[in-house]
């Protein structure tokens, strides 16, 4: 039997400029906002804290907040 992903978290394996998706799933979690974010909407993570973001706006403070 297939198994559905929807509604299923993916785990990534998030690299400069690329990442790698290690388990089946339909989105991850933003980990400042704590939304979800389809995984054909992804477009921003930092590599070296392994997180993803949900806009550039996030993506930034989080960037700034680490300085």
């Amino acid at each position: 039997m297939l198994m559905s992903q929807n509604d299923r978290l993916a785990r990534m394996h998030y690299l400069p400029g690329s990442l790698r998706q290690l388990s089946a799933g339909d989105h991850v979690i933003c980990a400042v906002s704590g939304v979800k974010i389809p995984l054909d909407m992804l477009r921003y993570w930092c590599a070296a804290r392994q997180e993803a973001y949900a806009s550039c706006e996030i993506s930034t403070r989080r960037h700034l907040e680490g300085q």
